[in-house]
């Protein structure tokens, strides 16, 4: 090979966002834009995964299917362990399914606005995105789901091998109804994710359908409620072969030992994480019907963080006065179908005062 055919770039790859997935992290006193929970793990929890780790192998691959953990989490929700499949957050679950049912020639249906990795790994993966709105009020019309899945049916081999649904859904904060979920299950041709991250702060989950719908994976997270976003864990519940599928999609040893360890100890301390959330559940009252004081409309969220409106204020503005004061929050203003909205966490009681101290400040 010539000297000019070395030295000629490798091409990149064209699937990804220009700017990839993240969000802003400034240096501020108050930080509540990434929707991570506001108070450490338990010291217990903490103390215990210590002494694991000491008597961690680790000069020793870790186990390659995860079986402790996995039979954790089924005992935990009532299902086979053969229904789990762990990952490196709920992230790579997604990209596991993906590689496994998407791909070229094949098509995943979104509902926007919506959890943005699921049309960003689908992007990764060559596999093309259908795109349903919402309503005005975020919820998924029948008349759109039928056209949505008639469009998806058109693209490459004939028919949407997922349909993503969120529930709580990030960044509206609302539960997908019932009713949606039936009638995705009905219609849909290939799987149906509902990812659940936010779900222990909600009224009701999809897991119990599970067992009579082969096609519904239920994806679930440490990163939220078990305080535990460093680690990067998460799982799908499913059928066994889509676990299987999930298997022969990610890499050997995906999972190491100290994530397994930690997610195994974790569930051991439901009690605590159960505390948490009534905290947070509370907290969001009191952040909902502070924005209502201050005038301002907020979606009735059933998740760790709340959609609200600026109205006529140019909502961008307001999240630089915030920055100006060192709240950090989520400015969502410059997102297709959300023009004029901000995104904030749910934090400790005084992140949260502090938040709405200075956004009254900002709206003078």
């Amino acid at each position: 090979m010539s000297g000019a055919g070395r030295n000629r770039p490798v091409p990149r790859f064209s699937g990804a966002l220009s700017s990839g997935y993240h969000s802003p992290q400034l240096e501020v006193a108050v930080r509540l834009n990434t929707n991570e929970a506001p108070e450490p793990p338990p010291r217990e929890f903490v103390a215990a995964l210590s002494a694991a780790v000491d008597k961690l192998a680790l000069n020793r691959y870790p186990d390659r299917r995860a079986t402790g953990l996995r039979a954790a989490l089924a005992d935990q929700h009532g299902v086979g362990a053969d229904q789990i499949f762990c990952a490196n957050g709920s992230n790579e679950v997604i990209q596991s399914l993906l590689l496994a049912y998407g791909g070229p020639g094949r098509s995943c249906v979104v509902f926007e606005p919506t959890y943005a990795l699921h049309s960003h790994i689908a992007r990764l993966t060559s596999t093309t995105i259908v795109e349903g709105e919402r309503d005005a009020g975020y919820l998924i019309a029948p008349s759109e789901l039928a056209a949505t899945l008639a469009r998806a049916a058109a693209v490459g081999e004939g028919e949407p091998a997922i349909v993503f649904l969120c529930s709580p859904n990030n960044p509206t904060g609302l539960i997908e109804p019932d009713e949606t979920v039936a009638a995705v299950l009905a219609a849909a041709p290939g799987l149906v994710v509902v990812d659940e991250a936010y779900v222990q702060f909600a009224r009701r989950s999809v897991l119990e359908l599970v067992g009579g719908n082969e096609n519904l994976v239920v994806l679930r997270t440490f990163s939220k409620t078990w305080s535990l976003a460093g680690l990067r864990l998460g799982y799908a519940i499913g059928a066994p072969d889509v676990v299987e599928a999930c298997f022969e999609a990610a890499l050997p040893y995906h999972l190491d030992a100290v994530q397994q360890e930690a997610g195994i100890l974790a569930v051991g301390f439901s009690a605590a994480m159960d505390a948490r959330v009534a905290r947070l559940v509370a907290g969001r009252a009191r952040v909902l019907a502070g924005l209502a004081t201050l005038g301002l409309d907020a979606t009735p969220s059933e998740s760790n963080f709340i959609l609200f409106s600026t109205g006529d204020r140019d909502a961008h503005a307001v999240w630089e006065g915030l920055v100006a004061r060192s709240v950090l929050i989520r400015d969502l203003s410059g997102w297709p179908r959300l023009g004029g909205h901000l995104r904030v966490t749910i934090g400790t009681p005084e992140e949260n005062d502090a938040f709405l101290a200075a956004l009254a400040e900002v709206l003078g």
